[in-house]
């Protein structure tokens, strides 16, 4: 059934075009979330002010369209999905107000969790709510979802950290309970309404049996249904209606602001993990440390650490461990390290008369607990990991009460193998009596999906009925639990929930079908397909957690969507349904825009770098290998053609003026179709290279300077105040530092093959890389001097899957922070400097070292929020502006009070210079400016 049409209409008039996705490429995209479940919407829309959400539920009020509001997309219920209107959030929804010294924080709903926390961070607070998805998961799904975590049970999450509210109902009316004038107009205008959930209230308080079964129900993690703790929690209506708002996932209405009472986020924290022989005495242990000052206590069952026993870094006794033992990784935090000792003391008393297999006494030691919480954050995506192509993994949240914790273990594990479910594990967060089980489920034919109804009916009358727990802990009821709530809640309750929803949706547009569902079957229903695509993302689950730093996030689509398109491609090819269509227009939203930098590789659960898959298919497009062969065989040609092509377009510039030769050049690029690049201010000058003559043995340290090809061939733009080349700048500094400088011969020839791999020329590319590889052998005299190279994404070329040892590579921080910092004297500059820190710098583990270097430099250090790929990758500025443009819209707000900015790749550098508006050098601009030599060093 298509949407009315004078809906249609008005949406027109009120979202622009580039907003309204309606293409079956978009809409496919759109129509996948991190849940098992897909439905595809017939309209996407991206909003950008709260003004078209109350027009767009205006308009969806009258005509009696459905909607559903998406945030990140990381929920894991089906609640992020829609077949008829999906409204996901743009840019404009990022706002925060920290007010009180950090003790609350007002946030709009699209900023990510992870970066609220960064904002709190200088004052020693946070957000209550954890969940393992807050690098990527938004404050509206947090919210929306009541979303907690590891540490912060049922005291901290979002119902009871909430401060204040500002939501849109579904008939359009906004609410702010922080503003006295908008409380007051809606008590005005909707006073029926408020005096219903008054008396709602007041009815369910006197009804002693249900007011205690939701009081008990509470005690526990609890996201199944309604929140109906707000109507025994507070009496106000306006009270009711915000506590409602939490976990309604966005069945209630949409939630625009929410002001949080922030939580401690103490400095000192320590971490231990205990072994023991069996179930029954790990759980027993539980109720034992609630009692105690720790932070987070996760349980982990002998199968979750017998899924991540093998992984590298794993230590050797994990796999020793007997066939029952049961763990506990305890945290404790706290205000001073003092305390600490003192809470450490205290923990471990308290279960000193258990017996245990094996104990990692508790450590301060960041190497030491980092290891043990990746024991614990291993073993989902270990799962993942080893899953058979076609099936999804699905992580189940339940609750037991804690005290009867031990046979909720058990029992659950009898029932997964009853069922086959040989691969699941179980672990979770055991103050709570939250447990998280995952297991792997095919839904490609009619008996799979049996035995999952079978076992899910099971795992419902186990945890609801049995033992008085809760079938969703924490990651919200959604589709999946939403035929179980009147089993979890009894028929009282249950009602009670209906009556909610047609008070505060009466027409049923919001979000149908989620947490509440006449259909005794929606969750088995719309399940989605994950079919086999290409092995490099066969493992992919569709979680979303890579999104937020793909720079192509909003402009075209995510990692995420890319795999999901071509599973579609691939899907539809065998059923032999032509795919043309689609596959051009993935050629650009798929291929094109896409920087394949791997950042996303950083972020997945299971490691997928979806740039692996961009190249491939790109390399089975590449239809000039004769060509491309030439060019890595007369490479040094090529640079300098590459050269004079520059030093015309900077003739240009002077003949015609910097404003006229833009226009010019983009006008000649539409005509070309978008073939030719774009030109701007911030193009580079050629490099006049004149490279010095081998230096004469000495008593000074030598070391290789590998100038790479774009330093050899860009030099600053004509308007940049620093006018010295890179190769010049960094050779001078080194000099300065006291070394040696040696380049490689035939160095105008040499390349580490990035500009091949990226366009789909895989073997000039290793070609390339290994021509280097000798010859930086040869200079380093078989490995003895260090080997600088003056750009950092050919340094991660070179050292990846590096099986020569003797050659030592440096990237410009790891050798500035290892070689120069002890040699040169700073004196750091009182104006502040914008830090870029590219794809390559995070893939080598140099990011924290780049902002060290750069704290020596200057009093100052600014690094832009949510710019994580500057997205010129390589070549893709000149070829592809807009995906430039996209990646770093929000960078000249960020940097305006900067007059410089400072990265370690040249390209990246053009890009950040054009859209940040102050230029950017390479780091050692920075550095030589504010150094000196050291007395010793210069003596020597």
């Amino acid at each position: 059934m298509s949407l009315p049409a004078a809906f249609l209409a008005a949406v027109e008039r009120l979202i622009p075009r580039e907003r309204r996705f309606d293409d079956p490429l978009s809409t496919l995209a759109f129509g996948t979330d991190a849940s098992f479940y897909r439905l595809i919407p017939k309209l996407v829309l991206r909003v950008e002010s709260e003004r078209e959400v109350v027009e767009l539920l205006k308009l969806a009020h009258a005509q009696q369209v459905a909607v559903t509001f998406r945030a990140a997309g990381t929920s894991l219920s089906g609640q992020a999905i829609s077949d008829s209107v999906l409204i996901v959030l743009g840019d404009h929804w990022n706002g925060r107000d920290i007010r009180a010294n950090g003790a609350q924080i007002r946030l709009q709903p699209g900023v990510i969790g992870a970066q609220a926390n960064a904002v709190l961070a200088p004052f020693q607070r946070k957000i209550g709510p954890d969940p393992a998805s807050i690098n990527a998961a938004k404050i509206g799904g947090i919210v929306a979802n009541n979303s907690s975590g590891m540490c912060c049970g049922t005291a901290q999450n979002s119902y009871k950290t909430l401060a204040g509210l500002r939501l849109v109902l579904a008939d359009g009316t906004v609410v702010d309970s922080e503003d006295p004038a908008s409380v007051a107009a809606f008590r005005q205008s909707h006073a029926a309404l408020l005096e219903q959930l008054a008396q709602l209230g007041r009815e369910t308080r006197a009804n002693s049996a249900l007011a205690d079964k939701i009081r008990h129900k509470y005690r526990l993690k609890n996201t199944t249904g309604f929140s109906l703790n707000a109507l025994v929690d507070f009496d106000e209506p306006l009270d009711i209606l915000n506590h409602l708002m939490v976990g309604s996932e966005g069945t209630l209405g949409f939630i625009s602001a929410v002001t949080y009472d922030t939580v401690p986020d103490y400095p000192h924290k320590a971490s231990a993990l205990v072994v023991f022989p069996d179930v029954e005495n790990c759980c027993r242990a539980v109720p034992l440390l609630k009692q105690q000052p720790v932070s987070a206590v996760e349980l982990l069952d002998r199968r979750s650490l017998r899924s991540v026993e093998n992984m590298q870094g794993m230590p050797v006794w994990v796999r020793e461990l007997s066939s029952g033992a049961c763990a506990l990784l305890i945290e404790s935090r706290a205000a001073s390290q003092s305390l600490l000792h003192e809470q450490i003391a205290w923990i471990m008393a308290s279960i000193a008369d258990f017996p245990v297999e094996k104990q990692v006494d508790f450590s301060e030691d960041p190497a030491v607990y980092n290891q043990l919480w990746k024991i614990r954050k291993d073993t989902f995506p270990a799962v993942g990991a080893v899953r058979q192509t076609g099936t999804t993994v699905i992580i189940e949240d339940v609750t037991f009460p804690v005290e009867r914790l031990a046979e909720g273990v058990n029992h659950l594990l009898e029932l997964l193998d009853r069922h086959h479910y040989d691969e699941a594990i179980l672990f979770g967060h055991a103050l709570e009596g939250n447990l998280h089980f995952v297991f792997t489920q095919g839904f490609d034919d009619p008996a799979q999906v049996a035995r999952y109804e079978a076992f899910m009916g099971e795992v419902a009358q186990l945890v609801a009925v049995e033992f008085g727990g809760a079938l969703k802990a924490e990651h919200g009821t959604g589709r999946n639990m939403a035929p179980f709530v009147e089993l979890e809640w009894g028929s009282e309750a249950y009602a009670l929930m209906w009556q909610i929803k047609h008070l505060l949706d009466p027409k049923g547009i919001l979000n149908p079908d989620v947490v509440l569902s006449a259909d005794p079957e929606i969750h088995l229903k719309h399940l989605k397909p994950l079919p086999a695509a290409d092995e490099i993302v066969d493992k992919c689950i569709e979680c979303g957690f890579c999104e937020p730093v793909c720079p192509s996030n909003g402009l075209t689509l995510t990692p995420r969507q890319r795999i999901v398109i071509w599973r579609d491609i691939q899907a539809k090819k065998r059923a032999g349904i032509d795919t043309a269509e689609l596959e051009q227009a993935y050629h650009y939203h798929g291929l094109d825009t896409c920087a394949a930098t791997g950042l996303c590789a950083q972020r997945c659960p299971v490691g997928i770098n979806t740039g692996d898959l961009v190249r491939k298919l790109r390399a089975q497009e590449a239809g000039h290998t004769g060509s491309a062969t030439w060019l890595a065989r007369h490479f040094a040609t090529a640079m300098q053609g590459t050269r004079l092509t520059l030093a015309a377009a900077d003739t240009a510039r002077k003949l015609l003026g910097a404003p006229r030769l833009a226009a010019l050049s983009a006008g000649l690029r539409r005509l070309s179709g978008e073939r030719l690049p774009q030109w701007s201010a911030v193009m580079p000058q050629p490099v006049r290279l004149q490279l010095p003559s081998a230096p004469q043995p000495g008593d000074q340290p030598r070391v290789v300077y590998l100038a790479a090809c774009v330093s050899r061939a860009m030099g600053p733009a004509a308007g940049d105040a620093e006018q010295v080349p890179l190769l010049d700048k960094t050779r001078a500094l080194l000099e300065k530092a006291g070394y040696q400088v040696v380049l490689p011969d035939n160095l105008d020839n040499l390349c580490c093959g990035q500009p091949f791999a990226s366009k789909g020329y895989p073997q000039q590319a290793d070609a390339k890389r290994q021509e280097l590889l000798l010859a930086l052998l040869q200079a380093s005299r078989g490995g003895l001097d260090p080997i600088y190279c003056d750009t950092s994404p050919c340094t991660l070329r070179l050292l990846q899957d590096l099986d020569d040892p003797r050659l030592q590579i440096f990237d410009p921080v790891r050798f500035i922070r290892t070689h120069l910092l002890d040699r040169l004297e700073f004196t750091p500059q009182q104006a502040p400097v914008a830090v870029h820190v590219t794809c390559s710098t995070q893939h080598l583990g140099e990011a924290q070292g780049l902002i060290d270097i750069v704290q020596h430099c200057t009093a100052q250090v600014v690094i832009p929020e949510g710019i994580h790929c500057c997205g010129f990758a390589g070549d893709k500025g000149f070829t592809t502006p807009e995906l430039n443009g996209h990646a770093l819209r929000s960078l000249q707000d960020a940097v305006q009070q900067c007059g410089e900015g400072i990265s370690t790749s040249r390209t990246c550098e053009i890009g950040l210079s054009q859209h940040g508006g102050i230029d950017y050098h390479g780091l050692v601009y920075l550095v030589d400016r504010v150094t000196r030599a050291k007395e010793a060093t210069a003596r020597a």
